[in-house]
């Protein structure tokens, strides 16, 4: 029993490290979004539509992460997919215009899809067997991870690299690092009468409107992350450098809030955190649209980071609570969040080629700030206000049962 629960614990810092290698690809593309458009010759309107085909690609292969899995395994298939979503990071920077981006963008966001769906399965199986809540601190290592793309994003914008290099040398370590990783998650196999899941399941009810305070904050997640920089290039005019900057510091206030995040729970309740997040992302987004210096847009797209960054782990703590299906509860709030985060980055072009970006960054401020006034449809019947990070272990069932 002290051997496996000790592979269980070895099997955590694995799965944590496949989170960051996760991370540090989607922070290495942030970072160089100006270069991707530039190298195509798009205006902002064609790189949102181009963006827009990552959440496609990623609807399209989703569901096949689960049969995957449960054809070769757990181990297995992480390995495939994840060297798959790191190797993929390299085609946007080899696309010379509108349609080869959008083809680059379909399949890494197929790869990405893929390889969320199937590490989170086994961090919630990794989770189930220590008994304890571990997910907000895996998530916390997937921003670490992207934090750390987007830092040497950042330096290969100022020194100004071409991305194709950028990307190429960045792919090798992250693949390499995620093999490795690989060889220690554990190896769960299906039972030999045990059905592939299914390739579509509704969420019920009880999962919309949790999942409507998880869409608002991940859709101000993906708004930033991929838009920070063109902002700062195109609303304040900055260098390359400086603009990749912005992203790199909402990755850092993402990564500090989620790793904190379960101590801040413990101590206030879900709903007050969420409120309070709220109200900072709310905040920050006012400052991005009032912004007339890069230091004020940077700060706002910080304190939007420090504001939503634990409200997908609470959602799919208040998810386990809501409902007599628990499991399905969860995958129609993870169904709805992780597409707002898919779409948010084309709905943004195509709001700022109609408009402008300030306009697109308006929509996002108030999508924040939302998080305060519905932050209470985290309050569970079976947790109370709270939802605390110690009672997720329990909340969170086995996808697969």
């Amino acid at each position: 029993m002290g051997r496996t629960r000790d592979e269980v614990r070895r099997a955590r810092w694995a799965v944590a490290a496949v989170f960051a290698v996760h991370g540090a690809v989607t922070g290495s593309f942030a970072t160089r979004v100006p270069w991707v458009r530039e190298h195509a010759s798009l205006g902002t309107g064609r790189l949102g539509f181009a963006l827009a085909f990552t959440a496609f690609g990623a609807s399209c292969a989703m569901p096949l992460a689960g049969r995957i899995s449960h054809r070769f395994g757990s181990r297995t298939a992480l390995r495939g997919l994840l060297a798959l979503w790191t190797l993929s990071l390299v085609l946007p920077s080899l696309a010379p215009n509108l349609y080869t981006l959008c083809l680059a963008m379909f399949v890494y966001g197929a790869t990405a899809g893929m390889a969320d769906v199937a590490m989170n399965a086994l961090g919630v199986e990794i989770e189930q067997r220590l008994g304890r809540s571990i997910m907000s601190g895996l998530h916390g290592m997937w921003s670490a991870g992207a934090l750390i793309g987007s830092a040497g994003g950042t330096l290969a914008a100022h020194l100004g690299a071409d991305a194709r290099t950028h990307f190429a040398f960045a792919a090798a370590v992250l693949t390499l690092l995620g093999t490795v990783a690989c060889a220690w998650v554990l190896d769960v196999q299906p039972a030999e009468d045990e059905e592939p899941p299914p390739r579509f399941a509704p969420p019920p009810r009880s999962a919309l409107l949790i999942g409507a305070v998880g869409f608002c904050a991940v859709f101000a997640e993906g708004a930033s992350l991929d838009w920070s920089a063109v902002f700062l290039r195109d609303r304040l005019d900055t260098s390359a450098g400086l603009a990749a900057a912005s992203t790199t510091g909402f990755m850092l206030t993402m990564a500090v809030a989620r790793i904190a995040g379960d101590a801040v729970v413990n101590r206030f309740g879900a709903v007050r955190t969420v409120r309070a997040g709220g109200v900072l992302a709310g905040l920050g987004g006012v400052l991005v649209v009032v912004a007339g210096h890069p230091a004020v847009a940077m700060t706002g797209f910080a304190l939007m980071g420090l504001g939503i960054a634990v409200v997908v782990p609470l959602c799919f703590a208040a998810a386990g609570h809501a409902g007599p299906n628990p499991s399905l509860a969860i995958a129609g709030v993870a169904t709805i969040t992780y597409t707002s985060g898919l779409i948010a980055p084309g709905l943004i072009g195509g709001v700022a080629q109609a408009t402008s970006l300030t306009v697109s960054f308006c929509v996002v401020t108030v999508l924040a700030g939302g998080l305060a006034v519905f932050a209470g449809v985290l309050r569970t019947a079976g947790g109370g206000a709270r939802a605390d990070s110690g009672a997720r272990a329990a909340a969170v069932p086995d996808p697969r049962a």
